[in-house]
């Protein structure tokens, strides 16, 4: 499960991380300031392996991390009309910097998505039977998930490589539009199908966390359980705004207003929670760090 690199007690930690403009690239940046992590922003582009190359010939880390990809403005969609740009970064890139980093013996951190499934006969929707790291993707509704899938069974490969499989990500930042939270207020309607999540907030320091052990292979990276949509916008309100109103659509309703169908499904979340009893639920998680927050904000 670990990779025998890097990051020992004789050798202070050095990360370089992809995904400066990003998210989850950001937030990691503000993570090591506050643990005190040494680390750097690659410059290099994904799919440029001299670049590459230099990035870690002049950082010289402990540890590479990528947030970078396409997901698509203003949401996966963008994908359909942008094949070649999505394979670019999410398959030649993510296998480049694999490569590369393979070669310098270096554990590469790699958020990757869950979006790769749905619920099925063997997994039926709210049966708490959830799919595990080694099932095959059976979702290619989109073509971002097409391209995840790809890259995710061609990692498997590679000794290096900790593909974690963010779901549906939630912070306690709820101006950002790419909250999951944000994005479902925002929407004039919403379906309601209980989702693996995950709560960036407790589980972005544990993939640092999982840097420093040197594991590798895939990990479902979400809370453990579901939460629904609506069970989501019930906190919201009770928490955060009062007056807040919601509509829901069936599926059939949503397909009219999207080009690709959305992945909905169960993680099992068994290998992350063994690894690190302390996670919590992901019920408990959207209180503890995202509505408990943001309440004592609001009320301020």
């Amino acid at each position: 499960m670990g990779f025998p690199a890097n990051g020992s007690s004789e050798k202070p930690l050095k990360f370089l991380i992809y995904g400066r403009t990003g998210w989850i690239g950001g937030l990691l940046g503000k993570l090591c300031v506050s643990k005190g992590i040494d680390f750097e922003y690659g410059s290099g582009r994904l799919e440029n392996r001299l670049s590459l190359e230099s990035d870690i010939a002049a950082v010289k880390p402990t540890h590479v991390f990528n947030a970078a990809g396409v997901t698509g403005r203003p949401n996966v969609d963008w994908c359909e009309s942008h094949k070649v740009e999505t394979i670019r970064t999410n398959v030649v890139g993510t296998l480049t910097l694999a490569d590369v980093c393979r070669d310098k013996c270096l554990v590469l951190i790699n958020y990757a998505t869950g979006c790769i499934f749905e619920y099925d006969a063997a997994h039926p929707i709210e049966s708490g039977v959830g799919f595990k790291e080694e099932d095959t993707p059976n979702f290619t509704g989109s073509f971002y998930s097409k391209t995840k899938a790809m890259v995710e069974e061609l990692l498997k490969n590679y000794e290096n490589v900790c593909t974690l499989r963010v779901r549906m990500p939630i912070s306690s930042d709820l101006a950002n539009p790419r909250n999951f939270i944000t994005k479902i207020t925002r929407y004039d309607k919403v379906v309601n199908i209980p989702n693996s999540m995950t709560i960036l907030d407790e589980l972005l320091p544990i993939s640092i966390e999982m840097a420093k052990r040197n594991l590798t292979g895939i990990w479902n990276f979400t809370n453990p359980g579901v939460v629904s949509h609506n069970e989501i916008l019930e906190m919201y309100r009770d928490y955060i705004d009062s007056n807040f109103t919601w509509k829901n659509f069936t599926l059939v309703e949503q397909a009219k207003v999207i080009v690709a169908p959305r992945s909905n499904n169960e993680l099992d979340a068994n290998k992350l929670k063994k690894e690190f009893p302390e996670l919590l639920s992901i019920k408990e998680s959207l209180v503890k760090y995202v509505f408990e927050p943001n309440k004592k904000t609001v009320a301020a």
